[in-house]
Order: C-alpha cells, then sequence, then structure tokens
C-alpha cells in the first residue's frame, strides 16, 4: 500500500532531524526505526537534495548515501538564520497558536511555543496582523495525541475507552504505548494488558483516555515494517470472495485485497484475504442491498443468519408500545 502525500511529509520532515542528530546513520537502523523498508528511505533521501531552508527554495540539503550509511554534508545551513516573506510568516503563527490549544501538551512545551510565538510576531511585524485573523481548529484526535505522546516521553501507562468496529464494543484498557505513527490515519502502537499482546489503536476511536502513575514498561519486541500498510494480510490467511453494487466499491480502497474484478452495472467482485473471515460479518451487515459475501459457504450463511436476526429484532422493536 503506497503512503500518501501526508505521510510521506510527515516522514521526511522526521527524518531531518533524525539524520542531523546522527551523522553517518546506517541505514537499515533508520529504516527500521521509521518502519518502512530501506528502498523508500532510500527514494525518501532521492527527494530531500531537492528541499530547501527557505519555503520558496535557496540553500539545498547536500543529503547522500553509499547504500549502507547516509551522510548529510550541509547541516550547518539548517541552522542559520531564517528569512520568511510575509505569507510564511503568517502560517507559521496560525500553526503554532493552534498547536498551542492542544490539549495534553505540556506545560512546559507549550510556554516555549508562546515565546517563539512572539518572537515571530515581533519579527514579522505589520505581516502578523494577518495572521490574527486565521485560526485553525484540531479534532479531538489531537488531545489524544498530546496524551500519548507525553506519555511515550515520560515512560508512563495509558487508560483508554477504546471502540473496536469489529465487535462494536467499547472496552477500558491498560496499555503501555510504544510509538506513534501515521498511515492515513493516526495510530498508536502499545503493549495491551487486556489482551497481553502488541496492539495497534486508532487515535480517533479513543474514546477517553488518562495518563496513569504506573510506569510503562513494554515487552522487548521488533517493530514491525509498516511500508507496505497497517494491514498485511498472509498468503496462508482464508480467502473470501465479496460482491458488491455500485454503492459498494469503497469495499476495495478500505480493504486490502488481491484482486477487485469489474461486474456488470458498475459493481466489483473482490478477493481477499482475512486471519479472522467472521470479523466480516458485520462489513456483509453495513453493505445491506450493495453486497453479500459469496464465500466461503458458511460465512455466507452467518452473514445471512445475523441480517435476519438483526430484521428480526428491528420488527420487535418497532411494535413495542411506548
Amino acid at each position: 500500500m503506497a503512503a500518501n502525500a501526508i505521510d510521506q511529509t510527515r516522514r521526511m520532515l522526521s527524518l531531518v532531524t533524525y539524520l542531523r542528530e546522527r551523522p553517518g546513520a546506517r541505514v537499515g537502523d533508520v529504516a527500521r526505526a521509521f518502519g518502512i523498508t530501506e528502498d523508500e528511505l532510500i527514494s525518501d533521501l532521492d527527494v530531500l537534495p531537492m528541499c530547501g531552508t527557505s519555503f520558496r527554495g535557496g540553500d539545498l540539503l547536500d543529503i547522500d548515501t553509499d547504500g549502507e550509511r547516509i551522510w548529510w554534508h550541509n547541516p550547518d545551513d539548517v541552522a542559520e538564520p531564517l528569512r520568511l516573506a510575509a505569507d510564511e510568516a503568517t502560517a507559521l503563527l496560525v500553526a503554532a497558536r493552534a498547536v498551542a490549544t492542544l490539549p495534553g501538551l505540556r506545560e512546559g512545551d507549550r510556554e516555549a511555543l508562546v515565546r517563539a510565538t512572539a518572537k515571530l510576531e515581533a519579527a514579522a511585524g505589520e505581516s502578523a496582523g494577518a495572521s490574527s485573523r486565521l485560526s485553525v481548529t484540531f479534532e479531538s484526535e489531537g488531545g489524544v495525541f498530546a496524551d500519548v505522546d507525553r506519555a511515550i516521553s515520560e515512560r508512563r501507562r495509558l487508560w483508554l475507552r477504546y471502540y473496536s468496529p469489529a465487535r462494536d464494543e467499547l472496552t477500558e484498557r491498560e496499555v503501555d504505548p510504544i510509538r506513534l505513527f501515521a498511515v492515513g490515519h493516526t495510530y498508536m502502537e502499545g503493549w495491551c494488558y487486556l489482551s497481553e499482546a502488541r496492539r495497534t489503536f486508532r487515535l480517533d476511536r479513543v474514546a477517553e483516555i488518562r495518563l496513569l502513575d504506573e510506569p510503562s514498561a513494554p515487552p522487548e519486541t521488533e517493530l514491525r515494517d509498516l511500508s507496505e500498510g497497517l494491514v498485511q494480510p498472509s498468503a496462508e490467511d482464508p480467502e473470501v470472495v465479496v460482491e458488491v453494487g455500485p454503492g459498494g466499491r469503497w469495499v476495495a480502497e478500505y480493504y486490502p485485497h488481491d484482486s477487485a474484478e469489474e461486474q456488470p452495472g458498475g459493481g466489483l467482485r473482490i478477493s481477499l484475504r482475512t486471519p479472522d473471515p467472521a470479523s466480516l460479518r458485520r462489513l456483509a451487515l453495513r453493505l445491506g442491498r450493495d453486497g453479500r459475501i459469496v464465500s466461503p459457504p458458511g460465512l455466507a450463511e452467518s452473514a445471512r443468519q445475523a441480517a435476519r436476526e438483526a430484521l428480526a429484532a428491528y420488527d420487535s422493536q418497532d411494535g413495542r408500545p411506548e
């Protein structure tokens, strides 16, 4: 699964800081740290030298690799004072004020950001006026991100109320966070004490979060390579065939699949693999008239039975006197 432009931009911004602090870093070590393959890292390194130290260009980053190590030949150029145009200063001021409002941000970080914003306003002069008429509002995910980031830096355990769409339920669990990453959405990887295993949590599905005083001590595990996407079905996983109409074509975009054959009338016949075929019964209920599970037969019949039970429950409630 190819990374989108936002994911790659986030990674490359972090990569610049990472390489500056680690001259001569090994390609394999950097790739593992960012959860990508060495080929994807080399692709990023091919792009970085085209980036300058200003929004409009300027001195380019002189970064190259011999295939084993990565060398940055002009890191001091990035440390030189940055000269901003009016629109550049406006963009930075708006972003800084928005980040400063994030719930869960460490107070020391918030104070440092406020001081930096004040200095930027003073330097921008009249240009700073336009930024005061603009604002950015973060989704609730931003507060969860800040709490997870703080828990990782302070090595503290987290308590979560988390929504699982596969089971359609909210669960309470304690988690030792390991890392934050983005693959389309933003996720936390951590050791879950409810499952007694490493699990991945999508931040916009966290209904409630608290930092605990308990120290975080996740077991030592090798980080997964996420360059092929978050969900990576195995060839040994059972195959499921789903047929969808035009209104269900989104399934091919949402679920990793082996094939998606066009059908008459604008539908698709989708073959995919999953370690837990039963989890797709909820997909069948969501599709309704827009799709059906074709095989395996047992799963198809199970999905039809779930639909009949749901319809019967609805009819029973509909006839109940108020």
